[in-house]
């Protein structure tokens, strides 16, 4: 069948880089003779050991396989438009977002311009942007190349997505269901097969179930204390990432949660009136990523053998040397959100709005979401990362 082809996908009921190839190259194993496992813990450590009957010495670029697709799974921070046809408030397919976009048009990213789903794929060769699975109008190329499954307020509890009327993880793995239904249908299963297994995955979720389930709106605070919903919160995410191992994904990049408290909205729910970061919303976020880090270090072990390759990487310290470092990056305001900073200058309540015409001095474009140069720098420490531990 013909690449041009138009696919549409209807929503379910309700429901440059040689750094960067490296990074992903270094994830694949279908065809690499060792197998290292690495995990980079929030406090900057690591842990590398080399599996059975492999050694940690790396392949040479020219023998690692072509990348054929990356996929994201996740909330706002790297939807590109998943939301768009549905009744909720976590959308944004409306000026300001997309002010910076190629044309200026607000395509359902959280963003003035590219979310990270796009700067990866770009960086990756494999194309310019990450669509939204649920588009209207996808060829067959981009089922080829792969999709984002990310849904703007959305997170590992399930409670999170009801909250925001938008479609849970486990909604996202059925999209994923989904897309390999229609795929098979198309290229038949083993090509099929062969996309998912070579494919690099990427998970990004768990700051909406912290910040808004236990601190903005506190319900699950009267049923947990902190240390255990973060429990609750890690059993999910596993069982989310054991779930889409056994649907075929072998190259996981798990990504744990940035540090929540210097979101401009949580700052100001702080209170601070210095406008520094809200310590217990980050106390929150490093407990998570420390407890989720070890679970999956320990499951990338026990399925390692099956040629799978799991890996955790923090972006808490990515973003948080931003703001603390801004300068050195060309920042000028790290605290402020360019189009407000409240829990209300996000999403559908800014719709139409008027934002700041400098966005490239705010690390945040809104009271949650980064900026796209906030986020391209952001993704080129994660490459750096990557290529660095996984390259051992």
């Amino acid at each position: 069948m013909a690449s041009s082809q138009s696919l549409t996908t209807p929503c379910l009921r309700g429901r440059a880089h040689a750094p960067c190839c490296r990074f992903v190259r270094a994830l694949l194993v279908a065809t690499a003779a060792a197998l290292v496992v690495v995990v980079v813990h929030a406090d900057g450590a690591t842990t590398t050991t080399a599996a059975a009957g492999g050694s940690a010495a790396a392949t040479d670029d020219h023998q690692r396989p072509k990348i054929p697709a990356i996929f994201m799974f996740g909330d706002s921070i790297v939807d590109p438009g998943n939301n768009n046809n549905r009744f909720t408030e976590a959308k944004a397919n409306f000026p300001p977002y997309g002010q910076d976009f190629p044309g200026g048009v607000a395509t359902g990213r959280f963003s003035n311009g590219l979310v990270p789903g796009d700067l990866l794929a770009s960086k990756l060769g494999i194309k310019e942007l990450l669509p939204p699975f649920l588009s209207s109008d996808l060829e067959l190329k981009d089922l080829l190349t792969g999709v984002a499954f990310a849904c703007g307020g959305s997170g590992y509890d399930p409670l999170t997505s009801k909250l925001a009327t938008t479609l849970s993880s486990d909604d996202q793995l059925e999209l994923f269901q989904d897309y390999k239904q229609k795929l098979t249908t198309l290229v038949g299963e083993k090509e099929m097969t062969q996309v998912i297994s070579q494919g690099v995955f990427f998970t990004v979720m768990g700051s909406n179930d912290i910040v808004n389930n236990y601190f903005t709106l506190p319900i699950r605070r009267h049923e947990y204390d902190l240390p255990s919903y973060v429990d609750f919160l890690v059993s999910s995410a596993i069982n989310f990432t054991k779930t889409l191992n056994d649907m075929g994904a072998k190259n996981i990049a798990f990504l744990g949660v940035p540090p929540l408290g210097c979101c401009p909205s949580q700052i100001t729910l702080g209170g601070s009136p210095s406008r520094q970061c809200e310590p217990s919303r980050n106390q929150a976020s490093q407990l998570y990523n420390s407890r989720v880090s070890k679970e999956i270090e320990r499951l990338n072990a026990e399925r390692s053998a099956s040629g799978s390759k799991i890996v955790y990487f923090d972006i808490y310290y990515n973003l948080l040397d931003l703001i603390q470092n801004p300068a050195s990056y060309g920042f000028k305001d790290v605290s402020e959100g360019c189009c407000g900073s409240t829990v209300l200058n996000a999403a559908v309540f800014i719709a139409y709005h008027s934002a700041c015409p400098n966005a490239i001095d705010y690390i945040f474009w809104d009271g949650f979401h980064p900026t796209e140069k906030a986020y391209n720098i952001v993704v080129d420490k994660l490459i750096q990362q990557g290529s660095k531990y996984l390259m051992m």
